[in-house]
């Protein structure tokens, strides 16, 4: 995807997803990218994919910029950016970016370095039932594997409460409370007991380290001060459990995470929205890998894995689950990219509730 259309294309969906500042924003600095200056430069002649299939280049500027906002770097991009921008107009706004990309020049090159990493911790809201629905069928202890985890904030998520209403999950007095537009009939919940939980990422990040902290929280949206809020609670308590984040090639370290057989254990391995950034041929290695340590599981030894990932529908992504032995693989629902809805389709509670 070109530069300028990979800038329209996430400003719409940023728009979809309820971010109309960030749609404003990427809307301005499409127009303003040129190559007079080396950051237009940069971003107009990229080698690759632009687009959010490809590099998220547009991701990568505006996380850069929030970045610049959020620790006091650029008070004057600061003052236009939300909460205080309710009287900066497009024109105003655009000089402003256009001081700011000027001064900053370098720190936003360097940024332009590195892929976005968005921690979306309401993912776990569609994470946690598909845990309960796969504890109450095994009743053993879960060994948990996360690919592409960024900073575990998913990993953590028996640590979060869940509140559907009509049931709930997790410890109430939670400092991260999950609250979704949900539909469909929940899993009952079920006694949960992590035996161990590790995850790999090539760029993990350190939530008591500042600068993996502004990192994880520059690419949320500016308007969207609850997800901020939440990301920054679910970060403090990341920090306090610690950080079990492997920096590695996910498929790498995949293997030698299956090659170890886990006797009177449920072993998941999942992602949320980060299948789609590995190679082709990571993801088919991947699968490879998962379908042969499938096919050496057993009733004293399972293993299943959970995935949240787009399948190319522009309404969220697709939450799929595959148990072996067996090898049955079935979608559990749809989710919001953000996490603000699930549409639940899989085995509810009560009697009829039926083993993966």
């Amino acid at each position: 995807m070109t530069p300028r259309r990979a800038f329209r294309s996430q400003a719409a969906a940023c728009a979809r997803l309820g971010s109309p500042f960030m749609a404003r924003l990427l809307g301005l600095l499409c127009e303003m990218l040129d190559r007079d200056t080396a950051l237009g430069a940069r971003i107009l002649d990229w080698p690759g994919d632009t687009g959010p299939h490809g590099d998220s280049v547009p991701l990568r500027l505006a996380g850069a910029l929030h970045a610049l906002v959020l620790d006091g770097t650029a008070p004057d991009l600061a003052a236009a950016y939300p909460p205080r921008d309710r009287t900066v107009d497009d024109a105003s706004l655009r000089a402003i970016l256009a001081d700011s990309m000027a001064r900053h020049a370098s720190r936003l090159l360097a940024w332009l370095d590195q892929p976005p990493q968005t921690n979306e911790v309401r993912r776990s809201a569609a994470l946690i039932p598909a845990f309960h629905l796969l504890a109450g069928q095994y009743k053993t202890p879960l060994v948990l594997s996360e690919l592409g985890a960024s900073a575990g904030l998913n990993l953590f998520w028996d640590r979060y409460r869940l509140d559907l209403g009509t049931a709930a999950y997790g410890p109430a007095d939670s400092p991260v409370i999950l609250a979704p537009r949900w539909t469909g009939t929940p899993p009952a919940p079920a006694r949960i007991e992590v035996a161990e939980r590790a995850g790999a990422d090539l760029r993990p990040l350190d939530g008591t380290k500042p600068e993996d902290r502004l990192r994880a929280l520059a690419y949320l949206w500016p308007d969207q001060p609850g997800r901020i809020a939440r990301t920054r609670r679910a970060l403090d308590l990341q920090g306090l459990s610690g950080a079990p984040v492997t920096r590695a090639d996910a498929i790498d370290w995949l293997r030698g995470r299956l090659a170890a057989r886990r006797p009177g254990h449920l072993h998941v391995v999942y992602h949320s929205i980060a299948w789609q950034y590995f190679p082709p041929a990571a993801r088919a290695a991947g699968r490879a890998l998962l379908a042969e340590a499938g096919a050496e599981a057993s009733a004293d030894a399972p293993l299943a894995h959970l995935e949240l990932e787009s399948d190319g529908r522009a309404e969220g992504a697709a939450l799929h689950l595959t148990c072996w032995p067996g090898g049955r693989r079935r979608r559990l629902g749809r989710v919001d990219f953000h996490g603000r809805w699930v549409r639940w389709s899989g085995v509810g509670s009560g009697p009829g509730a039926r083993r993966p």
